[in-house]
């Protein structure tokens, strides 16, 4: 029985397909996604002192097989709504929105993947440096959140896939937010736990979440494990950095695709759950594959470069092909969004702009404003003193 693997752009695309049959049986194969690879993670991660010889066990992607197998949904992000996400979270034209008030975790616990190329991409196009050796920048992405039952705190970890099929691992560092915080103030950490913090801020945002609402610190184990190593000032700097960047760059991803994810028109959704691939799977021994949501960006209407004009010769120099960056604006409840585009061609004609518009539900904070002040306007109204009635001569 021959068996093949289908290769498509990514991963997280349609990975598989009957190849042949004996009998009735049907015989798949299947590109498992991120979120697969962490649940058959079986071995600790234990790192050994070269000095004492003294072991230490470290809380890394083994440690997250249970949360990931109970989590109450798994999202997996096709290659265009990554794409599209970088296009949003990184550019500066998403500079001038104010998010925070509309952003809340779809569950209290949730994962979301996606494919680092488009994401690397987009993080090259706007100017981010990377460093080409670092694993993190291979393979797939993933964020695992635990959030409050108003999805408005909570705490998050980051995974990713290096060279080796079934090599996954997890951030050193966690981000812990708190959506509801003023400026000036700080986020509590969900646990109380008594750690050093670090703030990362993106100067370019007018309403920066990410340095408002979000803090990094070291996981339990790997700060204890640091704090034992008598590091020097300067490369504990050197590590805060480099730990740092290995999850401080996923967050306005995040941030983007939940926006996208609560807006009232939705994001197009696919659940796939491999029923009958798993139970091939548990007959020949195999750990069955997690049922996941696939995520699409939505479709986007159609657009033309605009014909030469028939206008008669003029003086002035025509448009040359270029690129319009996007931006991001928001007004009321509304999400406004110019698409990147190409403008001019070859012929000096002009590509149409497209607008997006992406509307939300009020925040409950605003409704319950708005319910309270008419409660109030309705009591006044009714025991009100009514007024004296004029007699006429």
């Amino acid at each position: 029985m021959k068996r093949c693997r289908l290769r498509g752009s990514s991963p997280q695309q349609k990975a598989w397909s009957p190849v042949s049959t004996v009998g009735s049986v049907l015989c798949y194969v299947v590109d498992m996604i991120l979120a697969d690879r962490v649940t058959q993670c079986r071995a600790p991660f234990i790192v050994k002192d070269i000095a004492s010889g003294q072991l230490t066990g470290l809380n890394n992607t083994s440690a997250w097989r249970e949360h990931l197998e109970n989590c109450a949904i798994r999202y997996v992000l096709r290659d265009d709504l990554v794409q599209l996400c970088a296009e949003l979270a990184y550019s500066k034209g998403a500079g001038n929105i104010q998010c925070a008030d509309l952003l809340h975790a779809p569950a209290e616990s949730f994962w979301v993947e996606w494919s680092n190329e488009p994401w690397r991409t987009a993080l090259e196009r706007y100017g981010f440096l990377l460093v080409n050796e670092g694993l993190q920048w291979v393979g797939r992405r993933g964020a695992f959140v635990r959030a409050s039952s108003d999805g408005r705190r909570g705490l998050l970890r980051t995974f990713w896939s290096a060279q080796g099929e079934c090599d996954v691992l997890a951030s050193s560092i966690e981000a812990y937010f708190d959506f509801d915080t003023l400026e000036g103030e700080e986020p509590s950490p969900p646990d109380g736990q008594e750690a050093e913090i670090r703030r990362v801020s993106d100067s370019a945002q007018r309403d920066d979440v990410l340095g408002r609402c979000f803090r990094f610190r070291f996981e339990k184990s790997w700060a204890d494990y640091y704090g034992c190593a008598a590091l020097t000032p300067e490369q504990w700097e050197a590590l805060w950095r480099h730990a740092i960047g290995t999850i401080a760059m996923d967050v306005p991803m995040l941030l983007t695709f939940l926006l996208l994810l609560i807006s009232r028109s939705g994001l197009p959704q696919k659940r796939e759950t491999h029923e009958r691939l798993n139970a091939t799977r548990r007959r020949v021994g195999k750990p069955p594959l997690l049922e996941h949501v696939e995520v699409h960006a939505p479709l986007l209407p159609a657009y033309r470069s605009a014909p030469a004009s028939d206008a008669p010769h003029s003086h002035r120099r025509r448009p040359r092909l270029h690129h319009v960056r996007g931006h991001l604006v928001r007004r009321g409840n509304q999400l406004f969004w110019r698409v990147p585009h190409l403008r001019g061609s070859a012929q000096c004609g002009a590509v149409r702009s497209r607008t997006v518009v992406w509307t939300f539900d009020e925040p409950r904070a605003v409704r319950a404003a708005v319910e309270r002040a008419v409660e109030q306007a309705t009591v006044a109204r009714h025991t009100a003193t009514p007024p004296t009635p004029k007699h006429h001569r």
